[in-house]
């Protein structure tokens, strides 16, 4: 208390006894004293000092609350928990108060009024609480748990990688997003204990402030309520993230130990084309005319692929035997969907093994009533490639020849395949027949035939000697004569040679051109010998029919020649 306070306060009690009436009480002079130490007290503690300490907490305290309020969602929950709980209280009290009127057994006509009235505020109490019901236990729960941890993804192939790596992203970002929830909790925690003590310095300036009493103990019983969230929460980030940490360090392990075994094999599988393409390089430089040629480089084809896919099985399978029983329960379902592709690799299978048709092979197949002949070119797991040529046949019945023309494997089991060069042979019997009169010198004929088919084909005859005597020890070949077969047969017309000869498989009307030109010209030089072939004759106007005999008596009608 300063002095022009002391003066102030010793000028008013003068004032008083001056002008007090002679009879009085000490009560009342007391009471007169007190409200006027009051009044003294009430006017320094509005004194521009004091106002000056205040103003500055009020403004660091509105600033406070607005921080609080604005985009803090735990204050927002904390508010909804609040209100929920204020709610159910005056729900009880309403029960309360509604049990008792209905206990009453005479109710006043103002005591029914107020029985509706409580009905009515019970229903919307209940309207309220059922949109606050979240809010009933735990109002933090949600935010305190953490996002569920996903299945982790198991990093067994390349490919698995990229899904490894961004599961781990999500980790990271999950993690990261459940730490600036405890960040913000921990922020809103310390602004309330701020608040807290710039609240207890108004009420130390200020003790009578009820506005500052109310706003502390609300301000309290939110730290109450946050801490032990807050504590709860620091305990589980600390699980949480150990364990996303654990689990993010076994994928990047699992990730380096994969890219390390993909490099691997990676390297193997490019030192093994490197291996590949160099000897297909000296195969090609040194046996490209070789008739081995595609067989060999069809060979190292298949051997890489058959390393390339037991370099894949053996690095990414690691339970065999649980693939193969798949693969056993699978089969049955795969023979059915896809008989033809099963039944064409079956044939290939076929193929492969039993030798009967390679590549380079000549061979005939029939389709319903359809040849086609032609040299096999390629053999793969589904189909046979047929390249079509000028042959007989084309000749004869198809008038076309020339075109590609794929067999599936699975024919092999249906239809049939001649295969013209099979076991090394290069030669197959071709037959040229031709029709002379009956007057004709016939053993003449057929020696000419024979010198002319034993002349053109003498050099196949002697081939085929040598190959037949080896494949003696692989079949049962009785008949192995190889000269040239001449039969002679009657026909209606004149007397049919037959001339059979070995001849190239892939060039027989070549040769069998040059031997019928060869025939023909014999056969005509021959005063003795006459081809026969169907004539007629047809007279008209003029009778040429040869002079009758006189010991004839019956004139001939017609010849035919």
């Amino acid at each position: 208390m300063n002095f022009k306070n002391i003066i102030l306060v010793l000028s008013l009690l003068s004032a008083s006894l001056v002008f007090a009436e002679p009879a009085f009480d000490g009560s009342a002079v007391n009471k007169s004293i007190l409200e006027q130490n009051n009044t003294i007290l009430a006017i320094e503690d509005v004194t521009p000092l004091d106002t000056q300490k205040i103003n500055p907490l009020l403004i660091q305290k509105e600033k406070l609350e607005k921080e609080l309020s604005e985009n803090n969602i735990w204050s927002k929950i904390y508010s909804n928990y609040h209100t929920y709980k204020e709610l159910e209280k005056q729900n009880t009290a309403i029960d309360a108060n509604i049990k008792r009127l209905k206990n009453m057994k005479v109710l006043t006509k103002k005591q029914k009024q107020q029985l509706e009235r409580d009905q009515e505020i019970k229903m919307t109490l209940l309207g309220k609480l059922q949109l606050l019901k979240e809010y009933e236990k735990d109002p933090f729960e949600k935010f305190l748990t953490p996002t569920a941890i996903d299945t982790v993804p198991k990093v067994e192939n390349p490919f698995a990688v990229i899904g490894a790596l961004s599961y781990r992203e999500k980790l990271q970002s999950d993690i990261e997003e459940y730490n600036n929830r405890y960040t913000s909790l921990e922020y809103v925690v310390e602004k309330f204990k701020e608040k807290q003590i710039i609240l207890q310095e108004l009420l130390n300036l200020d003790p009578q402030n009820k506005d500052y009493i109310d706003a502390l103990k609300d301000t309290e019983d939110q730290i109450k309520t946050f801490l032990p969230v807050l504590e709860i929460f620091k305990t589980t980030k600390n699980v949480y993230s150990k364990k996303i940490e654990e689990i993010k360090l076994n994928i990047k392990n699992d990730v380096q130990r994969e890219i390390t075994r993909t490099v691997t094999i990676g390297a193997i599988i490019l030192f093994f084309i490197f291996l590949l393409f160099f000897i297909k390089y000296l195969v090609k430089k040194y046996m490209s005319e070789h008739e081995l040629f595609y067989s060999i480089n069809k060979a190292l084809n298949i051997s890489f692929v058959t390393i390339l896919i037991l370099t894949l099985l053996l690095a990414y399978i690691e339970n065999v035997s649980y693939l193969v029983t798949i693969l056993g329960f699978a089969s049955a379902g795969i023979a059915i969907a896809m008989k033809d592709w099963f039944m064409s690799l079956m044939g290939w299978v076929t193929i492969v093994i039993g030798g009967t048709i390679h590549v380079g092979d000549r061979v005939k197949f029939m389709r319903g009533n359809i040849e086609y002949i032609g040299d096999i070119v390629d053999i793969s797991m589904l189909r046979m490639t047929m390249h079509e040529d000028v042959t007989l046949t084309a000749y004869m019945h198809n008038r076309r020849a020339g075109r590609i023309i794929f067999i599936p494997n699975n024919y092999i089991f249906t239809d049939m395949i001649a295969n013209y060069s099979h076991a090394g042979l290069k030669t197959v019997w071709d037959g040229i027949d031709f029709m002379i009169t009956f007057d004709s010198d016939i053993h003449k004929a057929a020696s000419i035939a024979k010198e002319i088919t034993r002349k053109y084909s003498k050099g196949y005859t002697d081939i085929t000697r040598k190959q037949l005597n080896k494949l003696r020890s692989q079949y049962s070949i009785k008949n192995t004569n190889v000269e040239p077969r001449i039969l002679t047969f009657i026909e209606p017309y004149g007397m049919k040679i037959s001339a059979w000869y070995l001849t190239n498989s892939y060039a027989t009307l070549t040769l069998r051109s040059t031997i019928s030109a060869e025939i023909i010209s014999r056969i005509q030089s021959e005063e003795n010998i006459h081809l026969a072939f169907p004539t007629q004759s047809i007279y008209v106007d003029k009778d040429v029919r040869k002079p009758v005999p006189d010991n004839e008596d019956t004139p001939v009608q017609g010849t035919l020649i």
